[in-house]
């Protein structure tokens, strides 16, 4: 394991912590990172993963700098933070996120990958801020909200980059339940212990079949985001 994660098991609980500078920022090291962790979990036959962010962000997404310098480079990250929320849709383990503050764009994208979301309450904001700092939405970055978000939240979070407070993230889709800060890891692992409980063979196969549409809609929306801006270096 890296420095970019802290990757425990316990109890059948896989916890993976992001921990990649103030931000959490979702760069290439840390998007392997996080696969790293995944894989771990998945030698160590996890019967859940916990994704948690530090305390105060959860992600504030993608990281600009690589954008900046090499336009390629932001190309092949982009790449690889859609096909990880493609592998949390489909993980054989329920994936359970807990959002310890701030989410924005690709770190809500990695919320709306999981099972199951808990929030801490608090002066936090969530969402999808591309529109708003002047890029257009990827395909990945549209079918996965159409598929998570409730209809009325998705036009405003694709289309006009609203954010929302943590009790507003919960009528959106991006949360499923918020507690106070000093109760979230305490929320975090009865509910880890909850899912652990289910039968892990049923939950795979319904999850599957739940998630057939969506995991090829996945599949075609990377394919297409890649080549169109593969297109665009000219």
């Amino acid at each position: 394991m890296t420095d970019l994660v802290n990757y425990q098991f316990e109890g059948k609980v896989a916890t993976i912590t992001m921990q990649n500078g103030k931000v959490n920022a979702m760069s290439p090291d840390h998007i392997a990172a996080i696969n790293g962790a995944l894989d771990q979990a998945e030698l160590d036959q996890a019967a859940v993963v916990m994704i948690v962010g530090q305390p105060g962000i959860f992600s504030a997404g993608f990281d600009l700098k690589v954008f900046q310098a090499d336009a390629r480079a932001g190309i092949e990250m982009v790449k690889a933070g859609s096909t990880l929320c493609r592998r949390l849709l489909a993980f054989p383990a329920p994936v359970l996120g807990v959002c310890t503050g701030h989410s924005i764009a690709q770190g809500c994208f990695i919320l709306l990958a999981c099972d199951y979301r808990i929030g801490v309450d608090g002066p936090f904001l969530l969402g999808l801020n591309e529109v708003q700092i002047g890029m257009t939405m990827h395909h990945v970055g549209i079918e996965l909200p159409r598929a998570r978000l409730t209809p009325s939240y998705f036009q405003r979070s694709v289309n006009t980059a609203e954010m929302f407070s943590p009790q507003d993230a919960i009528a959106a889709g991006f949360l499923d339940k918020i507690v106070p800060a000093d109760e979230l890891m305490a929320a975090a692992t009865a509910e880890a212990n909850r899912l652990a409980g289910l039968n892990l063979a049923a939950y795979q196969g319904t999850k599957l079949k739940v998630r057939a549409a969506l995991l090829k809609t996945m599949d075609d929306a990377i394919t297409l985001d890649y080549q169109e801006q593969i297109a665009l270096l000219g």
